[in-house]
């Protein structure tokens, strides 16, 4: 190659060279916007996973006082109610003969009641004139108050009679949403069977079933998440407010109910939910698992200097949780550390807050 090319070649490398280190030191240099997040010890929570129905806090199960055949069911399961709305009634052929004769039996006794008060008021007269007995007044005295106890006695089996006639019919208590039907019109039922179930208009709950663990002990007044998994943009909150004491023998399960938070929504009766229990779990440091490197075959992060700088720090990891990562040691309140960008790091690069920090 001809000398003067030969330099020309060397003069371009030099550039090259030249060109290539400046821009190393420019990215070297120059700080990058990354997530900074601030190492604090705050409370912690360890989560459950749980699978559950919504109900109704306060149910009402609704039958007939006494055994008959249904004539009619006016309502289906969904449907909302009004308090003292008309929902089943029986066969009350039986009740209205039974209240016809106790009205006859009222009148029957009002009328030996003034029979026996006008012949109780003559023998008192008679005996004020002296033409009197006393014995023949006593006995009127007598048939008097026995006239009145039968009278006392008719007025009570028509107050029996008339109240058997109205539970031939069931009503609503309250307003309610009736959640179960369990008989049909021509069926025979027995005094108390169930027919239908109400749910009154008060407050919903989660009624979950979950294994017997120690975990549970600690759950009474704990935070529930709760997501209806037939609406996965929904979110309810709930309070733990039962757990029951005893295991159930045919599934060896523990029943958890939670009050939801919120108005009464009655479509979402009978909804089935996914539940996150949210248990104290003491104080400790969390940071993002975006913040999560490695230095070797070690858990680190990347902790911001005063400066601006980062350097690695090798961590210890108690657990993990979503989204989150929980230390046990390597990093103490008051630091900061690289969150989102942390794969963009190397010891000794310059960051400034960005990307959400």
């Amino acid at each position: 190659m001809p000398p003067r090319n030969r330099r020309l070649t060397l003069r371009s490398l030099l550039a090259l060279c030249t060109i290539i280190l400046g821009a190393g030191t420019a990215w070297a240099v120059d700080a990058i916007a990354v997530e900074i997040v601030p190492v604090e010890e705050r409370p912690l929570t360890f989560d459950i996973k749980l699978t559950g129905t919504i109900a109704a806090q306060d149910s009402i199960d609704l039958s007939f006082p006494a055994g008959g055949r249904i004539t009619s069911i006016l309502v289906q399961a969904g449907d909302s109610v009004r308090g003292g709305y008309a929902l089943a009634r029986s066969d009350d052929v039986q009740q209205q003969q039974a209240l016809v004769q106790a009205l006859a039996g009222v009148e029957a006794a009002q009328a030996a009641e003034q029979q026996a008060a006008q012949a109780a008021a003559r023998t008192a007269e008679l005996l004020e004139r002296g033409v009197g007995t006393r014995a023949a007044a006593d006995a009127a005295e007598q048939a008097l108050a026995a006239a009145r106890g039968q009278l006392e006695s008719a007025r009570t089996s028509l107050r029996q009679a008339r109240r058997a006639v109205l539970d031939a019919v069931i009503r609503a208590p309250q307003a309610a949403v009736v959640t179960a039907r369990w008989a049909e019109p021509g069926q025979v039922v027995g005094a108390a069977q169930p027919i239908l179930r109400l749910a009154a208009l008060t407050r919903l709950e989660a009624v979950f079933q979950v294994p017997d663990t120690p975990q549970l002990d600690g759950a009474a007044d704990a935070r529930i998440s709760l997501v209806p998994l037939d609406r996965p943009g929904a979110e309810l909150t709930a309070r733990v407010t039962e757990i029951a004491p005893l295991v159930d023998p045919a599934t060896g399960s523990v029943t958890v109910r939670a009050a939801v938070d919120g108005p009464f929504d009655a479509s979402l009766l009978g909804a089935a939910v996914q539940g996150t229990l949210h248990m104290p779990a003491g104080t400790g440091i969390e940071v993002p698992w975006s913040a999560l490197s490695a230095s070797g075959p070690s858990p680190a992060v990347w902790r911001v200097a005063p400066d601006g700088t980062v350097a690695l720090a090798p961590v210890e990891i108690e657990r993990f949780a979503t989204g989150r990562v929980v230390l046990r040691s390597g990093v103490s309140p008051g630091d900061s550390v690289v969150g989102e960008g942390s794969h963009l790091m190397f010891p000794g690069r310059r960051v400034v807050p960005g990307k959400g920090s």
